[in-house]
């Protein structure tokens, strides 16, 4: 008996891990490459290795799809993780792979999961291995390859796109796997209604990995009834009641995202910006840096088109930070949909942007005498603010034909109000001015330029 203890026993894997494709056949989704036709098929079915970029969200098949096409070829298969590795792995798996090659005549697909953590260092190790045909690069990544790849390596690769599975193909995914009695679920007697797979291939959100795993979980808390394990509601809400979408923060998910919220309020949709609120929550964003994107938003694309933006975008961001979820959220909520609903303009930001450029390219010019203090009798006697005109007493207290910029920006106009909300009774006031300055007898500078 003792020598039981020393038997080797079965390497439990995942239901995800056991249910991965073995063939183009078993494969769902990304119809847009591997539909018949379709050149990436076409390469797969022909064997014809060539390195690429595998880029897609969490769970869409991309380290299957690196497995297939090393089948397909009898090429030998290798994977590393960015993650863990480093430049010593890299020579390690090309020193293997010279070996195959000249031992064997057989090329090696290395395939790197999440590329993008490699560094240009790092990544530049791979180019003359690349170049020579040593290794067949596949990468796998979750960001976009243009930000976190180099150029280099990008050259030597072709950039697939891989997408979100949608809906139908979790529904395939989970069927496949309570059906299949080899690798799958087909032999455990699960029953699950329609309505309840339904729920579980929603909150996959597109991750294929994820639905599996959920539904292992599930059959593994499923109570057994009349010799069946029955997966129903009681059960989807024990297994769901941590779920959280999928969602990166840093990610370009994420990115897109906050961009999307933005690209609503400043479209004057309040239920596009509302929509991509709560989606960012459900994800798990902290409400806090929506709180700051708002703030922004104020500034940047309504400006004072409607200055009380601004005090209630701050209001919302300190609700969160004193009251918490969920009142502070229903705040920032009350915030985004008026910002939608806000007349816009960006004519503040626009102006900011350009005088703040202008100052870093020109000269900086002196401040003009009749605008500086003159505190002591040396200032005085240098004319320091004399003939500085005080608006006050001014007709209407405006100092027609006065000027505040240096000589050499006096005619300079930055700030142009829209003519949209409280910024057209700015931009008319600021038009009455420009009027009276043009009539009246004493301009500043005027004598100067004579």
């Amino acid at each position: 008996m003792a020598g039981d203890l020393f038997q080797s026993e079965p390497v439990y894997q995942p239901l995800a891990a056991r249910m991965r494709p073995r063939n183009l056949a078993d494969y769902i989704g990304q119809e847009h490459l591997l539909a018949p036709g379709k050149p990436l098929r076409d390469a797969i079915e022909r064997g014809h290795l060539h390195s690429m970029i595998l880029w897609g969200p969490p769970g869409v098949g991309k380290t299957t799809l690196a497995r297939l096409f090393a089948e397909q070829a009898d090429a030998r298969f290798q994977t590393i993780s960015a993650v863990l590795a480093g430049v010593k792995d890299i020579r390690a798996a090309v020193q293997v792979a010279e070996q195959e090659r000249a031992a064997r005549g057989r090329k090696t697909i290395l395939f790197v999961d999440e590329v993008h953590r490699f560094n240009k260092a790092q990544q530049d190790a791979f180019l003359p291995y690349v170049e020579d045909g040593t290794l067949i690069f596949i990468g796998a990544t979750t960001e976009n390859p243009s930000f976190e790849l180099n150029n280099a390596l990008l050259s030597r690769c072709r950039v697939y796109v891989l997408r979100g599975l949608e809906f139908e193909h979790i529904r395939q995914v989970l069927h496949q796997a309570l059906e299949d009695t080899d690798r799958g679920l087909g032999n455990d007697g699960i029953r699950i209604e329609e309505e309840w797979l339904d729920t579980l291939a929603k909150a996959a959100d597109g991750d294929a990995r994820k639905a599996l795993n959920l539904l292992e979980i599930a059959s593994d808390l499923a109570e057994e009834r009349d010799g069946q394990k029955v997966i129903d509601r009681a059960v989807l809400e024990e297994v769901l009641a941590a779920d959280v979408r999928r969602f990166d923060k840093g990610g370009d998910l994420f990115y897109e995202q906050i961009s999307a919220l933005h690209k609503s309020v400043r479209g004057s949709s309040p239920d596009g910006a509302l929509y991509w609120f709560a989606r960012m929550l459900d994800g798990g964003c902290d409400p806090l840096y929506i709180a700051r994107r708002i703030v922004r938003i104020a500034s940047e694309d309504i400006g004072n088109a409607d200055p009380r933006a601004l005090p209630l975008a701050l209001a919302a961001w300190d609700t969160q930070e004193r009251l918490g979820s969920p009142e502070g959220e229903l705040a920032i909520a009350q915030a985004v949909v008026y910002m939608a609903s806000a007349p816009k303009s960006n004519a503040v930001y626009n102006a900011f942007n350009t005088v703040m450029a202008e100052v870093r390219e020109q000269p900086g010019y002196e401040v003009p005498v009749h605008l500086r203090n003159a505190p002591t009798k040396l200032m005085k006697s240098m004319d320091y603010g004399a003939e500085y005109r005080y608006a006050h007493h001014e007709p209407g207290a405006y100092a027609a034909g006065e000027c505040y910029l240096p000589p050499e920006l006096a005619d300079r106009v930055y700030y142009e109000p829209v003519e949209r909300g409280l910024e057209q009774r700015i931009r008319e006031k600021l038009a009455y001015f420009r009027e009276l300055d043009a009539k009246s007898p004493t301009r500043r500078y005027s004598q100067e330029s004579d």
